[in-house]
């Protein structure tokens, strides 16, 4: 074996090692998940040179540096305000989705316009407009972290592939019977999942762009999904109230999780998959052992309907949002409390997401604002203002250095 470089994940933290072994290049990833300020740095570097045989001292001083650079960027918690940097008038018929590639130097949106379009965030300007749906199209995604491709979903009933840098067309997903309103790549394997109206998820082929199976089971809408970290598991969130878990190999459902009284707004995995959150229309969240199937906690406090939820980077705390005008956050390590509630939007709260650091919470809201909030006490730190319309979904970048805000006045927002 021998090591090549040295490669870093800045949230959650991580160190990957790339170096080759009979001819082969393979990487290794190292979760540095409890890396804080105090960290002893040559202490911790002794301590994965004892676990990993391909670093030799001669490369110690590098691991030193390396990780004294991870250290730097992941406790820098310093409170971070935002300027106004570009609008984006994107299209002519109102916006559906938008989405980020790995880098946060692209984005995407979707549009009733039956179009995609793809967008430099440096200059604001339009690189691609991707043609060819015959209906809204919903659902849009880079295929992260490669970001060489994106699928796209629409009301067209179909799901299509496309190449990221020309453009172009490359597989068309059919099989449905309903509009499809969401789609997502398989984060290792060349699959890509859809979910739709219809009731059913489907499997597809990656490149062909053939079905490989239907998932079969809820008795309503399909609105949500996502693959665990192997791609060998997807979880789909239905307006039945329940949360179903798949095998992407067999296509066979390994368990329910039923437990939420009315339709559900969301699901998804946090870091290591360990848990499943789900939000509901029935003013709750909920958080599963994906171990068990178990629900370890339902979380209460929201006075309207939850319509929106993330995890952070590590896994340890969730944020929901909700028709009640405000975002909570919720410790789900242990003891599952609240930690901070967000008050300040005049209507409801459609969406949140953690910074990549996990210090601030941003939301969009129907009073036509984004903000942003300390997650240590729920203050507000920063409105960001301007659209003339509802803001009804709100993304940051990979590193944190911008934020982007679409509105119902067919605008984005892009800001630095």
């Amino acid at each position: 074996m021998k090591l090549l470089k040295f490669l870093l994940r800045y949230f959650p933290p991580g160190l990957a090692l790339e170096y080759t072994q009979g001819g082969d290049v393979k990487t290794k990833i190292i979760d540095l998940l409890d890396l804080t300020a105090e960290t002893d740095i040559r202490a911790l570097a002794e301590s994965i040179k004892a676990d990993e045989p391909v670093i030799t001292e001669s490369v110690m001083e590098q691991l030193v540096e390396t990780l004294q650079k991870l250290q730097a960027k992941v406790c820098d918690t310093n409170e971070r305000r935002y300027y106004k940097y570009k609008t984006l008038q994107t299209h002519l018929l109102p916006l559906t989705n938008i989405a980020f590639d790995k880098l946060g130097k692209r984005c995407l949106t979707g549009s009733y316009d039956r179009t995609c379009k793809v967008w430099d965030i440096d200059s604001g300007a339009e690189l691609l407009t991707l043609e060819g749906h015959k209906n809204v199209v919903y659902a849009v995604s880079f295929n992260n972290p490669t970001s060489d491709k994106i699928v796209t979903g629409s009301f067209d009933k179909t799901a299509r592939v496309w190449c990221s840098r020309t453009g172009h067309w490359l597989a068309t997903m059919r099989g449905h019977e309903a509009q499809v309103i969401v789609a997502k790549f398989s984060p290792t394997q060349n699959k890509i999942a859809t979910g739709s109206l219809d009731a059913t998820s489907k499997i597809f082929h990656l490149t062909t762009g053939d079905e490989e199976g239907t998932l079969k089971g809820h008795t309503a809408e399909v609105i949500a999904l996502c693959f665990n970290n192997e791609g060998n598991q997807v979880i789909t969130a239905s307006f039945d109230g329940t949360v179903s878990i798949w095998d992407t190999r067999t296509f066979t459902r390994v368990s329910v999780l039923i437990g939420h009284r009315s339709e559900l707004s969301n699901c998804i995995y946090n870091f290591d998959c360990s848990l499943i959150a789900s939000s509901s229309m029935d003013k709750t969240a909920k958080v599963w052992d994906t171990r068990m199937y178990s629900c370890l906690s339902t979380l209460r406090g929201h006075d309207d309907e939850v319509l929106d939820l993330t995890f952070d980077n590590y896994g340890k705390k969730l944020a929901t949002a909700s028709s009640d005008t405000t975002a909570r956050v919720w410790d789900v390590t242990t003891a599952f409390q609240q930690l901070a509630v967000m008050e300040g939007h005049r209507e409801e709260v459609s969406q949140v997401c953690f910074s990549p650091n996990g210090q601030q919470l941003l939301t969009s809201s129907s009073d036509k604002t984004s903000k942003l909030w300390s997650v240590e006490n729920g203050d507000c730190v920063q409105a960001l203002e301007g659209h003339d319309d509802d803001v009804f979904s709100c993304a940051f970048s990979y590193n944190g250095d911008t934020i982007i805000t679409a509105s119902k006045d067919n605008t984005c927002m892009i800001w630095r």
